[in-house]
């Protein structure tokens, strides 16, 4: 079993930056993909980035190339989503999910578990 929990969230203005943290125990050595997925006020989830666990391919939703930054540490076990330019539109809660398998990194339901959430709210 697999315990992960998300932080970092808060009420930010635009154009601000926020790193999220994920930290993850118990038998993580099944961990082969490490995820972000995030979820709108009446929007389904939506796969946001991913991280393989025991390599270094990462892979990111269009819509956040460019602002979003998956990285991880190793000996704290911690994944990490640098967020820098919030928009409005990045406001949701966000989720870290783990999985055993890369190839289906983009689908919410291959992901074997979840932490509760951690909200990013954006003001205009």
């Amino acid at each position: 079993q697999v315990q992960l929990v998300e932080s970092g969230g808060g009420l930010v203005q635009a154009g601000a930056s926020l790193r999220l943290s994920c930290a993850a125990s118990g038998g993580t050595y099944t961990i082969r993909v490490m995820g972000w997925f995030r979820q709108a006020p009446g929007k389904e989830r939506e796969f946001v980035a991913a991280f393989a666990w025991r390599g270094t391919s990462t892979d990111y939703a269009d819509s956040v190339k460019g602002r979003f930054t998956i990285s991880r540490d190793n000996a704290k076990n911690t994944l990490y989503l640098q967020i820098n330019t919030l928009k409005p539109e990045d406001t949701a809660v966000y989720y870290c999910a783990a999985g055993t398998n890369w190839a289906s990194r983009l689908r919410d339901l291959d992901y074997n578990y979840w932490g509760r959430g951690t909200q990013v709210t954006v003001s205009s």
